[in-house]
């Protein structure tokens, strides 16, 4: 059978291959086109036991999982965690067999009729449904009887026991008790009553009032409301009742973004719609916090020495004792991030925590807080020594007890705080100086520092799945150049307890597919390395010289070069045409160090250029096919001001862009993402990364797309560097899609792209559409 499945591949690939004669057979060729259309359906289906789903066995540290395998073959597995035996988990040949007899119909060991079983009578039996007919088999005599009937929707893979916690390179734990419905916050019931029920809380003509519930008087205890300052009723009570805090507001500018549809489903006529949408340097709300005295009915000043120019404040909570509360202080700008304390009988203000860097604090992305009342500490994750770690404070004194953890590597995320064996189970990444920086491992700490264990050792990027007790986990790693490989390991020192599977991707490498390759050089400082990944086409001839196409997206949020396998990357489709594609994540993108980060302060036009360029002429200088005089680059949103970007500020390395929603001018653009990398007030640093004040600069080809109806990104950005072009005298090419959204254009935008590479990169003209009908 596998060798029918090869030579069926095979003919597929030299079908796709042989579609034009040897002497038209150029890149870029339509037959490169074809092959790239059916890119994703010839990889898809050939890729087996990519991941386990453990079903545990209820109060068991048993588990089955099932197998998909090629040709819609399957295979249970039943793995006892605690003795470290990995079985099937029946004789199939028998079930089989004996479902046949009971059931009147034909039934092989490798495709039997159902997906889920449930495990019965002390583990010696299954029960399953097959249609509409429940069964149930002993599996020591292999027995099958039929039980009952079940709707057809009754089969879920929830059946036969539990499924386990799940933690991917994002994790899905606690994110942090203390920020959100933790012990001691006390958010504000529907009513705003008081914790002791004696008092409501409520505004009126702007100011702030408290009623009796005993008798429904009133009280006013602010006088200086208005419509252009007003206090809040949204108050948080101390856990005593005696004091409530609410914030003041000063409401800021409603900037609104408008929107024409041209061309809407519904009507013949365009429709105009608005949309909130604050942008850099615009006025903002500004919420400070006020506290009173319940029983003098008096407010008790609150210095705001310490929160003077807030961005937001917020996350108000209320120590157990109510001795005082706190709050966080986000800087406008983002230079200065607190923890303030506030005393509840004096007003009397402290920063408790106090992060004050040099560049910015990255509070959206890597800001990790957690009150442990029961001990007065707090978990708090901070860039201070130049790393993301975490740190112990006495919540008492605001004093650092101790750093949790530290060396030249990056805490990527807090899954679980064990506050009881105070113990920490985080993510990280960058542990072995040997593997990729950017790969997730999983690991445990206790509170002091000491005791640390990277439970998932293995060479990948790592996803576990814990049992319900906690006890075991599934570890699941991979590497975009490496199958996925599934253990089995103890949770309290990830010790290995069995292997379980090893994806096979044998039917995949029978078409010819080629996997990504991994490459690193170092970046513009001489010493760090930068990491990315090489796509080629299926054909690709060392002999040949091929063109270079950069996928970028160098948004400081995160970091973004594939780490994990997958049978597809859209990459990959491009390569088809004829090009090499590389993506690589350059200085100014962040899970590296704070220094690797700090590169895009104030200066997101960097994007990293000076490292990627490197790159890529380090990978040329080793693969020579790869032919850097003609280098293009394509992004969307930060993607797409990168990748005009590089024809505006680096026109002697790239010659070809294509620039979908791009935030060309980050005073265009929103203001949470754009004032947290390039600070605040508005300086001569925006219009120096601004491609709309350098279109003047273009050299090369660019095509521009946009969607007229882009809420990410206001439209308007892409409008001005079409407006500015046409100012310098510069020639362009634009796609305004009718309706579309972020990322407009589709499958036709795609193309487009494809055909605009194409033409400027290969020197080929694109098939001509116009003359082809539409499948």
């Amino acid at each position: 059978m596998r060798n029918v499945k090869v030579l069926n591949n095979v003919i597929l690939v030299l079908v796709l291959l042989l579609l034009t004669p040897a002497a038209v057979r150029a890149q870029g060729s339509r037959a490169d086109y074809e092959r790239a259309d059916q890119l994703r359906s010839l990889t898809q289906g050939k890729t087996f036991k990519l991941q386990i789903r453990p079903n545990w066995l209820e109060g068991d540290a048993k588990f089955w999982y099932r197998n998909d395998l090629a040709d819609d073959a399957k295979e249970f597995t039943l793995v006892d965690a605690e003795g470290g035996v990995r079985r099937p988990a029946f004789s199939h040949r028998r079930l089989a067999r004996a479902l046949s007899q009971a059931a009147g119909e034909s039934y092989s060991a490798n495709k039997l009729p159902f997906d889920n079983i449930q495990f019965v009578d002390d583990d010696t039996a299954i029960e399953f449904n097959v249609e509409d007919t429940k069964w149930k088999c002993n599996l020591e005599t292999y027995e099958c009887t039929k039980i009952g009937t079940v709707g057809r929707t009754a089969e879920t893979g929830q059946r036969g026991g539990q499924r386990g916690q799940r933690f991917g390179q994002r994790g899905t734990g606690q994110r942090g008790a203390g920020q959100r419905g933790a012990r001691g916050v006390q958010q504000a019931p529907e009513a705003n009553l008081s914790p002791d029920g004696k008092w409501e809380v409520f505004t009126k003509n702007y100011n702030l009032y408290i009623r009796s519930t005993e008798n429904n008087e009133e009280f006013q205890l602010t006088f200086d409301g208005a419509e252009a300052h007003f206090y809040s009723a949204n108050a948080t009570w101390s856990p005593d009742s005696k004091k409530l805090v609410t914030n003041k507001t000063r409401p800021g500018q409603e900037r609104l973004v408008h929107y024409v549809e041209s061309s809407p489903d519904d009507q013949l006529q365009p429709k105009h719609s608005t949309r909130v949408y604050a942008k850099p340097g615009d006025v903002i709300t500004i919420n400070k916090p006020k506290l009173f005295d319940v029983e003098t009915k008096k407010q008790i000043p609150v210095s705001d020495e310490l929160f003077p120019n807030p961005y937001r404040t917020g996350r108000v909570r209320w120590f157990p004792d109510s001795r005082s509360f706190t709050f966080e202080y986000n800087h406008r700008g983002h230079t200065i991030y607190r923890v303030i304390e506030v005393m509840a009988d004096t007003g009397r203000v402290r920063a408790l925590i106090n992060e004050e860097p040099e560049t910015f604090f990255d509070y959206n992305h890597k800001k990790y807080i957690n009150f442990l009342d029961d001990t007065d500490e707090i978990i708090w994750a901070s860039e201070r020594d130049g790393w993301n770690h975490l740190y112990l404070y006495d919540s008492r004194t605001g004093r650092v007890k101790n750093q949790i953890t530290k060396g030249n590597w990056v805490m990527r995320g807090v899954d679980r705080v064990d506050e009881e064996d105070r113990q920490i189970w985080f993510r990280a990444s960058g542990l072995n100086p040997d593997q990729d920086p950017y790969l997730i491992h999983y690991c445990r700490v206790n509170f002091d520092g000491s005791g640390f264990v990277d439970l998932t050792p293995g060479n990948g990027n790592h996803s576990i799945q814990y049992s319900p007790d906690q006890k075991y986990f599934i570890d699941t790693y991979s590497r975009v150049d490496m199958p996925p490989v599934h253990e089995l390991r103890r949770a309290w020192d990830g010790s290995l307890i069995c292997d379980l599977e090893k994806a096979d991707i044998s039917d995949l490498q029978d078409t010819g597919w080629v996997m990504p390759e991994v490459f690193t050089a170092k970046a513009r400082d001489g010493k760090t390395d930068t990491w990315g990944v090489i796509c080629r086409p299926m054909n690709y001839d060392e002999a040949k010289k091929y063109p270079v196409i950069e996928n970028i997206y160098a948004g400081p949020q995160g970091s973004f070069v594939p780490k994990t396998f997958r049978s597809y990357h859209s990459m990959q489709a491009l390569a088809e045409l004829g090009f090499i594609v590389i993506q690589c994540d350059g200085m100014g993108t962040s899970n590296r160090s704070k220094a690797f980060h700090d590169v895009c302060w104030k200066n997101l036009g960097d994007a990293g250029f000076p490292d990627r360029i490197l790159w890529i002429t380090a990978a040329a200088q080793k693969y020579p096919y790869m032919d850097i005089s003609r280098v293009g680059i394509y992004g969307g949103s930060a993607g797409g001001q990168n990748s005009t970007g590089a024809l505006l500020f680096h026109p002697e390395f790239y010659q070809v862009a294509v620039s979908n929603c791009g935030c060309h001018d980050n005073r265009m653009d929103k203001i949470w993402w754009n004032e947290l990398w390039m600070s605040y007030p508005i300086g001569p640093h925006y219009a120096a990364s601004s491609n709309v004040d350098n279109a003047y600069r273009l050299q090369g080809k660019l095509l521009l797309i946009v969607g007229e109806m882009d809420t990410n990104v206001d439209p308007s950005s892409t409008m001005q560097v079409v407006d500015a072009l046409i100012k310098a005298n510069k020639d362009f090419d634009l796609l305004v899609v009718p309706g579309g959204g972020h990322g407009a254009g589709g499958s036709y935008g795609e193309r487009r792209r494809r055909d605009f590479f194409v033409r400027h990169l290969l020197g080929v003209e694109p098939p001509d559409w116009n003359k082809i009908k539409k499948r």
